[in-house]
Formats: C-alpha cells, structure tokens, sequence
C-alpha cells in the first residue's frame, strides 16, 4: 500500500472518529469525573491493542466504489465526484418528445448535454444524441451468445486507453439470457462515474444491441463517451458485428462543444 493510498484513508470520517475515541479513552481523568481511579482509568496496552486492531480495519478497507482496475491510485486523495446512480436506468417505458410511448433506454439529458448517446433515442428528434445499435453477425447465434460475447469484449477494456477511464470499471449487472449490461466506469482524478448499458428489445431488430453511455454530471465529457464507444465498437468488429462508434462529422456539435476539432 503506498503512502497516498494511506494518507487518503486515514482522511476517512471513520478514520477521525476512531482517533477522537481513542483519545477520550487516553485523555479521560478520574480527577475531572469525579469517579474513582480503579473504576475509571483504562490501561494503555488497553487502548494500543484496541486501537490497533481497529486501525489495522480502518486502514487496509478499500476506498468506497473504488475499482480494482483503477490504472493508478495517485489521486485516492482526491474527493471524488461520482454522482448518483440514475434512478430510471434499465429498459423501460419512456415517452418521446411528442408524448408517445416506447420502451428503451434512459433518455439523454434534455438539457441537450453532449456528454451521452443512446440509440433508443429517435434519430429525427435527437440525432446529437442518436448512436445506431450494434448489430450481431448472424453466424455467433441467439441472444445468450452475443451478450456473453459482448460481456467478454467490456471485461476486456483497457482502463486508461484514450487517456480515458483511468479509475476503472466494472460490470454491474450481467444477464445474457435476458439481453442486458449495465457497467460503470470511472475517471481517474476526480471520480466521475459514466453509465453504459447494452440491452436486446423486442421491436428494434432480431440481432440489434441497444446501446447508451452517458455521463452523470457536469454538462461537457470532452470527449469521454465517444471514445469509450468507438473503442467497444471497434473490438465488436474485429468479430464480424456491425457496430458504428460516434463520428464526429455526423455530430458536430459535440465534437465543437467538446473542442474536439
């Protein structure tokens, strides 16, 4: 364990409360108690046995929602600013701009963030946001092996490509049987946390994998989403899938607002 992991944990509010404990118990007097020195008075092999024991705990705990992928922990220091989980991710009804329903994916912002794409989304309504579905090479066969397949590519990334996702990640949810990932992956310095899912939905296609990334806070990814997308893309078709990442001549505005180009 290096130092900055050590000096980050010991920041921990579990860290200071074992501390202030520990020196109420060393810095406590029968004097000022009005209590008995027999009664009262704890002895300092006492305190350094609990104390170490209790340390030892607090110490070699993992930061909380950290990955083990993580490229480096340089910036475990650091506060993080993952975000909260959405509380609509998954496949579910949703309702487009014109008030009809459909199920899909979680919409983008509608703030028109460029920090997301989903291709549940209506091209026509939202093409800043629009990203085509990945579609299977009919030899791989039925849904169960293309998300295995899909499953085996993302536990393949490489943490930190692109400069990118440097905090690592981790699927979340796995279920080929019914056609869905879900997979967070985070920024190495300041902790946010993207949201990608995969899903198979009656309705889009018989070998068609929906797809969305998106990033929880802040308005701009600079580039975030597109390359983790043009990176899993790029694999699929190493394996015969058909799968488009986002061209930034197709999207425009968030490769200008990304200062991309």
């Amino acid at each position: 364990m290096t130092m900055t992991t050590l000096s980050s944990l010991i920041r921990t509010s579990a860290f200071l409360s074992l501390l202030i404990g520990v020196q109420g118990l060393v810095g406590s007097s029968p004097h000022s108690s009005g209590c008995k020195e027999k009664s009262s008075s704890i002895s300092r092999r006492d305190v350094v046995s609990t104390f170490g024991g209790l340390s030892a705990f607090a110490l070699f705990q993992p930061p909380a929602n950290s990955f083990d992928n993580k490229i480096s922990d340089k910036y475990d220091d650091r506060p993080k600013q993952r975000g909260g989980k959405p509380k609509d991710i998954g496949v579910s009804k949703r309702q487009d701009i014109a008030g009809e329903d459909y199920i899909g994916l979680q919409h983008c912002k509608p703030n028109g963030a460029p920090n997301c794409f989903c291709s549940t989304e209506n091209a026509e309504d939202d093409a800043e946001h629009f990203l085509p579905a990945w579609v299977w090479p009919e030899s791989l066969g039925d849904k169960k092996a293309a998300f295995q397949q899909l499953a085996d590519v993302v536990n393949a990334y490489e943490p930190g490509q692109s400069g990118i996702d440097g905090g690592g990640f981790k699927i979340i949810t796995n279920n080929p049987e019914k056609g869905y990932i879900y997979a967070q992956f985070e920024s190495l310095k300041n902790g946010y946390i993207d949201d990608f899912e995969l899903a198979f939905i009656d309705g889009y296609g018989d070998r068609s994998v929906q797809v969305r990334s998106s990033s929880r806070l802040g308005y701009l990814d600079f580039g975030v989403n597109a390359k983790r997308l043009n990176y899993l893309a790029a694999k699929l078709r190493a394996k015969g899938w058909d799968a488009k990442g986002v061209d930034l001549d197709t999207h425009q505005n968030y490769a200008i607002q990304n200062q991309l180009v």
